[in-house]
């Protein structure tokens, strides 16, 4: 089995171990460990809300630099949704697209396209599945929070190839229309990505055995290559995909707008992401028909790999949203669906299995005996007070650690306090 990759990383040299990260992770997968935070890579999501929470810019994400695009013949740029939000909204979308191409991509093709895709081919799912909630899968760090930590949620994710997946198909099948003498392998995708979730789900294929884009570029890095080439770049308005609806989905309600259903919950950051799916998974919300999830606050604007402020990126979406959708019918990008494409293109391929956090023994009963020496532990610790200073984001976490090995019961400062306390009391 290959070796799991993460995208989140963590930079020593600027890290201080001051525990802001322990209590933000979903996952529980931060300690602090004499002065310096470590990341449990069984235990991570790689949803950047460590990135977004780190004071010194400890936490990163691996990404890819802008030289790997030139090992392909024919490069593609995938723009997110998000990538509008994060100029200016008086600068045309066509400049901002003639600006990215000029860095050195052959062709851009917007991600819009494929959550226009993924909104038709969900409306058909929605009618054919009984299962209540239906759960949206396009966000990989809410499908990976799932498996961690809510197992028995997988079969309610939509079986359905991300937006991104789904554009990368469809791009590369367009690159090769006018070439007939390119080879697909020559093909380049690269994906412009607010997020480090994608990044790690392309490593780690969500539903399929290999992912369709060849690289992410991190929002951030692409920004100012934009900028630099703005001045020069022509307002080519032609290849601009002017879907309201798709461009919608760069913002919380995005999705179910863009379905146009009216029993839906739609649900952004991911505190309140763990809030509905335990809400769920205690057998509440099946008068709900379908969830739409994301881990960022705000959506993919909010992600972490971006520049601009959320709440303005926000608002950026939502002034493209009511401006496409007020545009004539001649003139806006009414989502149609290519008679030759079919929903088995994108469903599903491989299962969504539940993510093994921790192995707390080989067999049932050693892990049974590990679960009664760490509520033993547990006992002996102050009563629940989860402050952190050991290092861990929780007691019970605490006492996890000392179980298996990876802490000492004196990490405890208050047990420490007191056990020196003693000492110094029996000495008098």
């Amino acid at each position: 089995m290959e070796k799991y990759f993460h995208s989140v990383v963590l930079d020593d040299d600027k890290c201080i171990g001051c525990t802001n990260c322990i209590k933000r992770c979903p996952t529980q997968a931060i300690r602090v460990k004499d002065g310096k935070a470590m990341i449990l890579k069984e235990r991570c999501i790689d949803c950047g809300e460590c990135i977004r929470t780190c004071p010194q810019g400890a936490k990163k994400s691996i990404t890819d630099s802008i030289e790997k695009t030139e090992s392909f013949k024919y490069k593609v740029a995938l723009t997110a949704p998000s990538l509008m939000g994060q100029f200016d909204e008086n600068i045309p979308p066509g400049k901002i697209l003639s600006a990215l191409k000029l860095t050195g991509f052959d062709d851009i093709y917007e991600v819009s396209r494929g959550a226009d895709i993924a909104t038709h081919y969900t409306k058909q799912l929605l009618e054919e599945k009984s299962e209540r909630p239906l759960i949206s899968s396009s966000c990989p760090a809410i499908v990976r929070l799932i498996q961690a930590r809510f197992p028995n949620l997988i079969e309610h994710l939509i079986p359905l190839q991300s937006p991104m997946e789904i554009s990368a198909i469809l791009a590369r099948k367009k690159a090769l229309e006018p070439n007939p003498g390119l080879l697909p392998d020559e093909i380049g995708v690269f994906f412009i990505s607010p997020c480090p979730a994608k990044v790690t789900s392309i490593a780690n294929p969500i539903g399929a055995e290999k992912s369709n884009v060849n690289g992410v570029l991190s929002m951030s890095a692409v920004y100012p290559l934009i900028m630099k080439n703005l001045e020069k770049a022509e307002d080519d308005e032609t290849n601009v995909y002017t879907s309201s609806t798709g461009i919608g989905w760069a913002k919380p309600n995005g999705e179910v707008i863009a379905l146009g259903i009216k029993n839906y919950l739609s649900v952004d950051g991911i505190d309140n992401a763990i809030s509905v799916l335990d809400t769920i998974e205690n057998g509440k919300l099946k008068h709900i028909d379908f969830i739409e999830i994301t881990s960022c606050p705000n959506g993919c604007v909010g992600g972490p790999l971006n520049v601009e402020n959320k709440y303005i990126a926000r608002r950026r979406i939502r002034y493209l949203t009511e401006k496409y959708a007020s545009l004539p019918k001649d003139k806006t990008a009414v989502p149609k669906i290519d008679s030759s494409l079919n929903i088995n293109d994108f469903i599903f391929t491989q299962p969504i299995e539940k993510m093994n956090i921790e192995t707390l023994g080989k067999n049932m009963i050693e892990s049974m005996n590990m679960m009664e020496k760490i509520e033993e532990i547990f006992n002996q610790l102050p009563d629940d007070i989860d402050c952190g200073a050991c290092g861990a984001p929780t007691c019970k976490a605490l006492a996890e650690d000392i179980a298996l090995g990876r802490a000492d019961i004196d990490d405890c400062i208050v047990l420490l306090k007191d056990k020196l306390r003693k000492g110094t009391e029996s000495k008098g």
